[in-house]
């Protein structure tokens, strides 16, 4: 029994010390042969090939043998990549030895070109990093005499409406020296301003101020923001180089939501205001769409009705042909100011050939609690047949400048 239990174990020792030599065996022989599993390209080809060639090996297994393009280690196709129909290079030039930082030079590249002849890593393409041009900054029009900068954001715990005043640029003063400062107030509050600090010797001064104003929230929507900006000479004397006037109705105004915004500076209407006040507003016809627009943009010197709380101010367009009425539309109204801002745009249908008998007609209109809305001034502008003057004038300048707004100021009155 005991000599039958050593043979057993010395067979089972006997196979696993062949298990054990089998193995080893497999590992020596596999660490052996791996670095064969590439055929190694110990120097590279000389540059006088001036050609990058693929040669196809046996069991489809390709490598690349080619010029160094830089100072680098030869470039072998991976395991991964074998067995790819692969284009020869027989027109590619190889470049010649250079900085391996310089950039390639520009040109048309294929994607087969952009594997064999890349750019070295680290290089920049500068063409990538390219930023869209601003034309805010380039593109000023004929006649422009200054735009502001300015962004807005509102603060709804607080009821705080910052206003951040950035720049202006292009300024026209009328001496050869400019030291500009900025007035910024919240309409229909006329009597208090905040004001930027004055910029020595400049004609496009950099201001980043910031400025607070106290509004409630729901009154917000009904202000607008007037920027005015003034020179000041050797004399410590103010001129006025332009205004920006903004209203805050059509804009989203929160915390999350700070609107940087640019606007051309306008030349203040220095003339005195007419008997009723006056209406200003762009007129724009589309000779290819039959469309007329209207902009209404602001009034001024309003003689409002007192005898009772005024609720609104609006100002209602009529589109007339043959003084039939067609359509007419309102805009917003807003609570009782001698000087309210508007900008809304009212469009109406009309064709080329009824512009000689139509005519528009714009009325101001206060309306009262529990009374009926009364006519605070008109103006209608028109053709020959209706009209004379500075709104003939209006008229026949939109007709000659299609698809331009040409704005203008007009003198209210009482006839109908």
């Amino acid at each position: 029994t005991e000599q039958a239990v050593a043979v057993a174990g010395g067979i089972i020792g006997g196979i696993l010390l062949f298990v054990l030599l089998g193995i080893t065996t497999y590992l020596l022989w596999k660490k052996i042969c791996r670095p064969f599993s590439y055929e190694k390209l110990i120097n590279p080809v000389k540059t006088t090939n001036k050609k990058a060639i693929f040669q196809d090996q046996a069991n489809s297994e390709t490598q690349l043998k080619s010029t160094s393009r830089s100072r680098s280690v030869p470039f072998i196709i991976p395991p991964t990549l074998h067995g790819r129909d692969w284009i020869h290079l027989t027109n590619e030039q190889v470049q010649e030895d250079r900085d391996p930082y310089m950039t390639p030079q520009s040109g048309p590249r294929s994607s087969f070109h952009s594997l064999a002849g890349a750019y070295v890593v680290g290089t920049i393409n500068p063409d990538l990093y390219k930023f869209p041009e601003d034309k805010s900054e380039t593109d000023f029009p004929d006649g422009n005499i200054g735009r502001l900068w300015f962004s807005i954001e509102y603060e709804q715990e607080t009821e705080r409406l910052l206003v951040s005043l950035i720049k202006v640029r292009k300024l026209q003063p009328p001496a050869d020296s400019c030291s500009p400062f900025v007035k910024i107030y919240l309409l229909p509050d006329e009597r208090s301003y905040l004001q930027s600090k004055t910029k020595r010797k400049t004609l496009n001064p950099q201001f980043d101020e910031n400025f607070v104003f106290q509004v409630s929230s729901k009154m917000l929507l009904q202000r607008t923001l007037k920027f005015l900006v003034y020179h000041v000479d050797k004399q410590k004397k103010h001129h006025l180089l332009g205004q920006v006037i903004f209203p805050l109705k059509n804009e989203a105004l929160t915390e999350d939501n700070k609107l940087v915004i640019w606007r051309d500076l306008e030349k203040e209407n220095l003339e005195p205001p007419s008997e009723h006040g006056d209406i200003q507003f762009s007129l724009s016809y589309n000779d290819y769409l039959g469309r007329l627009t209207v902009v209404v943009l602001r009034a001024r010197g309003l003689k409002l009705h007192e005898e009772s709380p005024a609720v609104g101010v609006y100002v209602k367009v009529s589109l007339m042909n043959h003084n039939k009425f067609i359509k007419s539309k309102k805009t917003a109204a807003l609570l009782g100011t001698p000087n309210p801002v508007y900008n809304e745009t009212f469009s109406f249908k009309a064709d080329q050939t009824e512009l000689d008998t139509a005519s528009l007609s714009l009325s101001v209109l206060q309306s009262n609690k529990g009374e009926k809305t009364l006519l605070l001034g008109r103006v209608v502008v028109g053709p020959f047949m209706y009209t004379r003057g500075k709104e003939l004038e209006h008229w026949n300048e939109m007709i000659s400048k299609p698809k331009e707004l040409v704005k203008r100021w007009h003198a209210l009155c009482h006839s109908t």
